[in-house]
């Protein structure tokens, strides 16, 4: 099982600096991927959990990628239908190329109202309009003549809900659902294969994203997220993790205060905990960029 970082690309501690120094504190440590949120109005509701500035992901991607070498990058998750499908498949496959063939793009249909009353995109409609994009970027990076794309870009789908599920079997190549707690990822993986094999279709990779939040006492409680507790317990919640046949886990160490961005040391000191148990192979960034 491979295992990545969500990255926060907003809030008041937030710049260059701080973004290169996040990309690479994660190559360093060992870890997989590098994946950034999406926002393209920071309307109210956006700015109550994800506070300016935000650091666009396509393009900071970009940048990020001359700055590693090996790590990949990602998007978790990028909201369909802000954007035009075709849009969305030229800046992805040009990422892809750019970067070294490094891209994993999460996808998901939103939830901000706000927002999506200022981009003119009908909230009502999002998971049609989700479908509808991920058919039409499938078709697109099929026009290798066109997009140039030399490999099919990982599409993981976002999303807790059972449509999420079902939009991940029939569209995605990993179903990516975000932040749960233990008791709903032991009934979650057996739902998804159970689904996929009622409809004949392929099983897609299970690929969640968990919280990172390292306490010096166990947490307890049916409510606690997976990865909150001790290093013990975020361990032990990995090791299921892996049991329960996931390929890719990423970790969240943003737990809503913006402040926090201010002072990431904690969340790194976690990712070493995490990276030393599981003996992730540190990486030299010190190389001419």
């Amino acid at each position: 099982m491979k295992i990545g970082v969500n990255v926060p690309n907003f809030g008041p501690g937030t710049d260059p600096a701080a973004l290169l120094a996040w990309a690479r504190t994660v190559e360093s440590l060992g870890f997989d991927l590098l994946m950034l949120s999406d926002h393209v109005a920071i309307t109210p509701d956006v700015a109550r959990r994800y506070p300016a500035p935000f650091y666009e992901p396509f393009t900071t991607l970009a940048w990020l990628a001359a700055h590693t070498t090996h790590l990949r990058l990602g998007t978790t998750v990028l909201v369909a239908s802000y954007r035009h499908p075709l849009l969305t498949a030229r800046m992805a496959a040009n990422l892809d190329a750019l970067s070294g063939h490094r891209l994993v793009l999460g996808v998901g249909a939103g939830w901000a109202q706000q927002e999506f009353a200022a981009l003119d995109v009908p909230f009502e409609h999002r998971g049609r309009l989700t479908d509808d994009h991920l058919r039409r970027l499938r078709a697109a990076w099929a026009d290798t003549a066109d997009y140039g794309t030399a490999r099919p870009i990982p599409l993981w789908v976002g999303g807790n809900s059972d449509a999420g599920l079902r939009r991940a079997v029939h569209l995605g190549d990993a179903w990516h659902p975000l932040r749960p707690t233990l008791p709903w990822l032991r009934e979650a993986a057996p739902r998804l294969r159970a689904y996929a094999d009622e409809h004949a279709l392929p099983v897609p990779a299970f690929a969640p994203r968990i919280a990172l939040r390292l306490t010096p006492a166990p947490v307890a409680g049916p409510q606690r997220l997976a990865g909150e507790g001790t290093i013990e317990q975020i361990t032990a919640d990995l090791a299921l993790i892996r049991l329960l046949g996931a390929e890719h886990v990423v970790l969240d160490p943003y737990h809503g205060d913006p402040e926090d961005t201010r002072h990431p040391q904690p969340a790194w000191q976690a990712l070493a905990a995490v990276a030393e148990h599981f003996r992730l192979t540190p990486t030299r960034t010190d190389q001419p960029r």
